[in-house]
């Protein structure tokens, strides 16, 4: 069996269908189609979604996800040089979160036994105050973070 049904690609990947079609509508996966209209995928489709299922339990936004997979081939399965590549590309920003969630971490407990509630020396919401130098008010909120007030 060259190729999976809509149904038999969610219940190898554990996936369902419904996510599928979504992953599909966002070009993240690809399907051909039957004489009858039937979606027909690809049996490298399986690692791509589990590809998928494990970035997105990370944290890395679909875009990016589309933009990697975008570089795999579509003529033939990838290789595991072509999932290599793919893999190091996301290297640096999962390194970047691995370093914010570690700081997260090991600030947390201060933040919430300090009961401070003060964006002005709150390490994790402001860190620096660097919201202060843009004026007084919800600065993140209103989406004029980093601007300076007139």
């Amino acid at each position: 069996m060259s190729e999976l049904s809509v149904g038999q690609l969610a219940e190898r990947s554990g996936v369902a269908v419904s996510a599928l079609h979504f992953y599909e509508a966002k070009g993240l996966i690809h399907s051909r189609r039957t004489a009858g209209n039937q979606r027909r995928y690809g049996r490298d489709t399986l690692r791509r979604v589990a590809v998928i299922r494990v970035a997105q339990r990370v944290g890395v936004p679909l875009a990016a996800i589309r933009e990697a997979l975008s570089t795999l081939p579509e003529s033939r399965t990838p290789t595991r040089r072509d999932w290599l590549r793919l893999s190091t590309h996301w290297q640096a920003d999962l390194d970047a979160r691995i370093a914010q969630l570690q700081q997260l971490r090991d600030t947390l407990g201060d933040c919430i036994g300090c009961g401070c509630l003060s964006l002005e020396r709150c390490r994790l919401a402001n860190p620096r105050d660097s919201l202060g130098v843009a004026g007084a008010g919800a600065r993140r909120w209103s989406g004029t973070a980093g601007q300076s007030s007139a």
